[in-house]
């Protein structure tokens, strides 16, 4: 059934595509978890990413329901890959800096990167880690320092913590509330947005 095209709705969705972040992006590499992937998709639409790569070459593709935060697959696009080097190559003929998640030695934490720069980080598998080919390709690498005994957070908490590292990055610097759609773009998703 459409949506209602009232001024408040519409008012809402200008908001919130005006702030719309194309120069920040994750890289899903086989997760696993359609849940996860949900749930990093809110994160996502939280922290105003545009847009997800999802890299998929071992996992099936993640079925995701309409209840709870898979609701927020409708404000976030998502990219399918299949090739490494045409999604890495890609990304940085964009000017994106590539970042992985890891645990080696010469891994740092997010706020030791400049996450106002344009970045796509490329969030592991839940149990195996970065693809080798993509490790091959980024050699980067983001954690996030833990306290405790275990190792990592779930791979959902650990993006929305990296987002919101490089939301507070972009939101000192000024760069959480600009335009970056052009108007034309701006209008074109209006519209789309209007009919989900």
């Amino acid at each position: 059934m459409p949506k209602t095209r009232t001024p408040e709705r519409e008012d809402r969705i200008r908001q919130v595509l005006a702030r719309r972040q194309q120069d920040l992006t994750l890289v899903m590499d086989n997760i696993w978890d359609p849940h996860n992937v949900s749930a990093i998709l809110r994160s996502c639409d939280a922290f105003g990413v545009l847009r997800v790569h999802l890299y998929y070459t071992t996992e099936p593709w993640p079925d995701l329901g309409k209840k709870s935060s898979a609701s927020a697959k409708k404000w976030v696009e998502r990219v399918r890959h299949a090739d490494p080097g045409e999604l890495i190559s890609g990304l940085r003929a964009q000017g994106f800096q590539l970042l992985r998640t890891g645990f080696s030695p010469k891994a740092r934490p997010p706020w030791e990167y400049d996450l106002a720069r344009p970045t796509a980080v490329i969030l592991g598998n839940e149990h195996r880690g970065v693809s080798p080919e993509l490790c091959a390709l980024v050699s980067d690498e983001v954690f996030i320092p833990m306290q405790g005994m275990v190792q990592s957070f779930n791979v959902s908490v650990a993006a929305g913590l990296i987002l919101y590292e490089a939301a507070g990055q972009r939101r000192v610097r000024g760069l959480s509330e600009n335009a970056l759609l052009t108007p034309e773009e701006l209008e074109r998703k209006v519209a789309d947005w209007l009919g989900r």
